[in-house]
């Protein structure tokens, strides 16, 4: 029997697992970072162009599998993949270079003033970081549910890759369909 230790998925077991810790802190940290003088401005609505795509691409990739055609389905999922990390870079990218949004903030001061908060009903505020802070637990715990869904199907472990997936693509879905109705929602009040 093969040890543990020398078992190349165990070591990529390990990966999954490490990358799903660092990713979420290293976001957290690069919040903390501003980079000054470079105007990333325009990237959120790229990166909600980018959400948008997956969530289209995820439901294609759905389709694809339903009807049984394996390949174009892969092909899909190794795109929705990449596109997820080029959300990240974009988003982290972004919020190191600009001062957080905040929703209702109509005149960009960093801070509601009282005839901005007149102008907010409650079912906005409740809804918008409802949503948000949703998107944002969600996107963190996908990320070890994505890579151990695309492992257990790269194994040849279609059976614990459908268990994995049926928890895995409404989620994904959710981060994704999300991130662009959170965009939605707040551009009324980026400040360009």
């Amino acid at each position: 029997m093969e040890s543990t230790q020398n078992n190349p998925k165990h070591g990529i077991r390990k990966l999954i697992i490490a990358l799903s810790i660092v990713i979420p802190i290293a976001v957290a940290v690069c919040f903390k970072v501003k980079i000054e003088g470079v105007d990333l401005t325009f990237l959120p609505s790229i990166y909600a162009c980018i959400n948008a795509l997956t969530a289209i691409l995820l439901v294609v990739a759905l389709v694809a599998i339903k009807q049984k055609k394996i390949s174009l389905h892969e092909a899909i999922i190794k795109v929705c993949m990449v596109l997820s990390v080029l959300f990240l870079l974009c988003y982290v990218a972004y919020h190191m270079t600009s001062d957080s949004t905040i929703y209702g903030d109509l005149d960009g001061s960093g801070e509601l003033e009282k005839y901005e908060l007149a102008t907010l009903s409650s079912a906005s505020k409740i809804t918008y970081y409802l949503i948000l802070i949703t998107h944002i637990i969600l996107s963190i715990a996908v990320i070890p549910m994505v890579l151990f869904s695309y492992l257990h199907a790269w194994e040849g472990n279609y059976d614990k890759h459908r268990k994995w997936t049926k928890i895995t693509w409404p989620l994904w879905f959710y981060v994704a369909a999300s991130g662009v109705i959170v965009y939605l929602m707040i551009s009324p009040y980026y400040q360009h």
